[in-house]
């Protein structure tokens, strides 16, 4: 785990609806405990968070919806980062994050309290160009072995749904990407926008046109932080209402991610 160095203020890019109920004293002592609120960021999926090389400043969609909550809630934002979405979601229990943007996940619900939906992103398959494999509902079957990063979203998916297949769980998405280059996999699952920026990285390979899910991300918070979930519930309804998270994805030009509607 890599922490920021120092508070970040809260900054909105633009106004909600400002329909959101006023923060009561119990919400706001479960989502900035310590009057900063520490947002888990992951680096793992770039379509939210990236890391500006020069500066070392995050940037995206997911720093966006955090600096706009630290301002409705009047308190500083400390970005707390993981190199994966795995590691922000263990790490739900540990005391060290207190809002987190995660692909809503029924696994991760055991521990973490999601608001609902504020993204959708399509995931499907990149094959070889030799396979026979045509569609997403032949990956499914009795030899087929696919290649998912440990502990994404999609992969716990696949991981609970998959009946016939092979799922070969890697350490990030690289060792995932080496791994079906290798011909180790069949398959290679992944999010949509993420497999196409991947394209220069995968000879050989092509990428299946429909889809095995739609992967909802939203705020989670640790499940004990009742107070806390009720009032993200609102806030992401009004932010996603608002169109504050659609001009977020207009505003860093994401491909592939899109707004719920």
């Amino acid at each position: 785990m890599l922490r920021t160095m120092g508070v970040i203020l809260a900054m909105a890019i633009s106004a909600g609806s400002g329909a959101v109920p006023a923060v009561t004293d119990a919400a706001r002592a479960e989502l900035a405990p310590g009057g900063v609120l520490r947002a888990g960021m992951n680096l793992g999926n770039a379509l939210f968070t990236k890391k500006d090389a020069a500066t070392g400043e995050l940037r995206g969609v997911a720093p966006d919806v955090m600096r706009e909550l630290g301002s409705r809630l009047g308190v500083p934002v400390e970005f707390v980062v993981y190199a994966t979405p795995g590691e922000v979601a263990d790490e739900s229990g540990s005391g060290k994050w207190d809002v987190a943007i995660l692909a809503i996940e029924q696994a991760r619900a055991q521990t973490i309290a999601f608001s609902p939906p504020l993204t959708e992103i399509e995931a499907t398959y990149m094959v070889h160009d030799d396979s026979p494999i045509r569609a997403v509902g032949e990956v499914d079957a009795a030899g087929v072995r696919i290649s998912a990063p440990d502990k994404a979203g999609y992969e716990l998916y696949l991981t609970r749904t998959l009946q016939h297949a092979t799922l070969i769980k890697t350490r990030g998405t690289p060792a995932s990407l080496e791994l079906f280059n290798a011909r180790g996999a069949d398959a290679l699952a992944g999010l949509k926008p993420a497999l196409l920026e991947s394209l220069d990285k995968l000879p050989g390979a092509r990428m299946l046109e429909d889809r095995f899910m739609i992967v909802n991300h939203g705020i989670g918070t640790p499940r004990a932080r009742q107070a806390a979930a009720a009032y993200l519930k609102a806030f992401v309804d009004d932010v996603v209402a608002s169109g504050f998270i659609a001009r977020s994805i207009g505003r860093h030009a994401v491909k592939g991610l899109s707004a719920v509607k």
